[in-house]
């Protein structure tokens, strides 16, 4: 694999889009919002030790790697959540129960084609 690592939870670094430990979570909820709801937008919740085994932090702008895209949402921390286990609000390609790989965005490396 080009620029990365054949363990499992590796992501493939070298790109400039993202770095660091990801081993997969699942989804447990999805929440699908309106035109006109208060709050709106790409949103993930994970517990604060899934996080921190990911050194991610509250608002913070992560990479959420689905099954068939990746998309950028904020970060919120949730402790009622079960490990493992993330909730995922208006993100295009993901759906309960799927896997999902949540990065650290990396947006100081170069571009690379």
């Amino acid at each position: 694999m080009k620029g990365g690592d054949d363990t499992p939870g590796a992501p493939r670094i070298g790109r400039g889009m993202f770095s660091g430990f990801a081993p997969p979570l699942q989804v447990v909820g999805y929440i699908a919002t309106r035109r006109g709801d208060p709050e709106r937008g790409p949103l993930i919740k994970m517990r604060p030790d899934d996080a921190l085994i990911r050194l991610l932090t509250d608002g913070e702008l992560v990479r959420v790697l689905g099954p068939r895209r990746s998309e950028y949402a904020e970060l919120v921390l949730d402790e009622s959540l079960p490990r493992g286990g993330v909730v995922v609000r208006d993100l295009a390609g993901v759906t309960v129960t799927e896997i999902v790989r949540v990065l650290k965005a990396d947006f100081d490396s170069p571009r690379t084609t």
